[in-house]
């Protein structure tokens, strides 16, 4: 059945202490991409290309709104410059979930010339287990 992107019912992601939280209404975006490697293994016999599929990744970008209330996303953030620890992220829309160990790599906030205070995280995969559905 075709689907909208509304309705998520889960987006999680571990503080540093390994503890999932629950910061889907802090969100008012993401971006998260499960691209393949691929080396070119054409012959001079050919007339197109031959591609051998390589490793699997994943990449997260997260955008939302400040809130430093106690286990959202500012408390769940805030330790990214100073800590070095993987984090599950955990996406489920419709029944279905992506889950993934990931680094996040900044934690920029942006107050804008109207005031908004604003977060992007951005995140790539940390353990090298493929991303996989369920």
């Amino acid at each position: 059945m075709k689907e909208s992107g509304l309705g998520w019912s889960v987006a999680s992601v571990d503080d540093a202490s390994g503890t999932a939280r629950a910061i889907v209404n802090d969100f008012t975006n993401i971006q998260f991409a499960t691209p393949r490697g691929v080396q070119d293994a054409t012959g001079i016999d050919k007339s197109a290309y031959e591609r051998i599929l390589l490793l699997a990744d994943f990449s997260f970008t997260g955008n939302g709104v400040f809130n430093d209330a106690a286990n959202m996303s500012h408390d769940v953030f805030k330790t990214v410059p100073s800590t070095s620890v993987a984090r599950t992220v955990t996406l489920t829309v419709s029944g279905q979930t992506l889950a993934n160990e990931v680094l996040f790599t900044d934690y920029p906030l942006t107050r804008a010339d109207s005031g908004e205070l604003t977060w992007s995280v951005p995140g790539v995969l940390s353990d090298g287990t493929v991303p996989t559905w369920t």
